[in-house]
């Protein structure tokens, strides 16, 4: 049995987050960023996964109130996470994805518009997305609204890499709601909040990964049975973030992330983010993040015997655990001063080591009676390396 992309994503969620960030550009509220074209490049490895992610956009600012923008990301992922190598075997396939925006100026407003298609053997994906920025109270003030609307396909592959079964199992839904506050503290320190809102319904289990319960009949001592999830997820998310400007052009930027949702996770997200401009052509930034959760209400590593709750599930981001990022991102002008009709062009190199500890999430893959019974394994723990690499020509 072959995992699936859309659940390799939506179980780790690492790297397409760092790519969304990365690909998101946020325009000043009554100004219009320039026409611009960006190749992209990441790759991700731990955990038993390996991703490569090759990206290409184009932006046109047509009029002084209008621009448009295309992407194109591709990512191929191989290899398979720990708790789905329990039950199925590693995997190589592609996502293919592609992105729409509009963005219209008005006065003091802001409004974009954006389509995403995101495309897999089994799984398919639609999101529709709308925003709109404020300045207000002299341009001290920033005020940010935003809603998407996500509609999902969800599959499962029983064949093969090269000949795909797919049962396609149900749908699912999502909506999200954000707030954003931004206000110019002093000359040197800008402060800002956001509230993030985000419902779930529908097929949301993983059908690539296993619960695990008690099981004297069975050589290992335990056997697998199939996850089942709640129908329904709601998650709310609250940060506060700080930037304060050095005198010699340096900045420090602090935030802390709060979150909470109706399978009873909660996390708390910690990062601090230094950066630093040397001359006109390079800029340095250096950041540490800190993660850390409980389990889901429904989470347990290891069942007394099967179908023992109406909600079990075993997936590892429903467990208990604290990861930590460090990161170092180098952004170099080589042509700061632009060529004939390119206005200027920068290059970008970002590395990340992010360490994943598992609280109650044992490492099964190598273990078993009788050198440890179940539910004694070591606890499970990888650490990840993730290389993003892009070039940025504005016009």
């Amino acid at each position: 049995m072959m995992q699936g992309m859309g659940h390799v994503r939506r179980g780790l969620g690492r790297l397409g987050l760092v790519v969304a960030i990365i690909l998101m550009r946020t325009p000043s509220a009554d100004v219009l960023p320039d026409s611009r074209a960006d190749l992209f490049w990441s790759k991700y490895s731990g955990g038993g996964m390996n991703i490569t992610g090759y990206s290409a956009s184009a932006r046109a600012k047509v009029t002084e109130d209008l621009a448009l923008e295309y992407n194109e990301f591709i990512d191929k992922v191989s290899g398979a996470s720990i708790d789905v190598l329990s039950q199925a075997s590693q995997i190589k396939d592609t996502r293919k994805q592609k992105t729409g925006t509009i963005e219209f100026v008005h006065d003091k407003t802001t409004y974009t518009l954006s389509y995403i298609n995101s495309v897999e053997r089994d799984y398919r994906s639609n999101t529709t997305s709308f925003s709109l920025k404020q300045d207000m109270f002299g341009d001290l003030t920033t005020v940010s609204l935003g809603y998407a609307n996500t509609t999902d396909a969800v599959g499962e592959n029983n064949g093969t890499a090269f000949v795909p079964i797919i049962d396609w199992l149900g749908h699912a839904s999502t909506k999200s709601y954000d707030i954003d506050l931004s206000q110019i503290l002093t000359k040197n320190l800008i402060g800002g909040v956001n509230l993030n809102v985000v419902t779930d319904q529908g097929y949301l289990a993983n059908p690539y990964r296993s619960v695990r319960y008690k099981d004297p009949s069975n050589a290992k001592g335990y056997s697998l049975g199939s996850q089942v999830y709640p129908d329904t997820r709601t998650s709310t998310a609250v940060q506060f973030e700080a930037k304060y400007y050095l005198p010699y052009r340096a900045a420090v930027t602090g935030s802390y992330r709060y979150f909470r949702d109706t399978w009873s996770i909660v996390g708390h997200t910690y990062e601090l983010d230094y950066t630093h401009p040397i001359s006109n052509i390079l800029i340095l930034e250096g950041r540490f993040r800190y993660y850390k959760q409980n389990h889901a209400d429904f989470y347990n590593d290891l069942f007394d015997y099967a179908a023992e709750y109406r909600f079990e599930g075993r997936d590892q981001n429903l467990a208990a655990q604290d990861n930590t990022t460090l990161g170092l991102k180098v952004t170099y002008a080589w042509l700061p001063n632009g060529w004939r009709f390119f206005k200027r062009s920068t290059v970008t190199f970002d590395a990340s080591r992010i360490q994943f500890k598992y609280l109650d999430f044992r490492n099964i893959k190598y273990y078993g009676l009788p050198q440890y019974q179940p539910g004694t394994e070591p606890l499970y723990s990888f650490d990840a390396n993730v290389y993003q690499v892009f070039l940025s020509v504005f016009f």
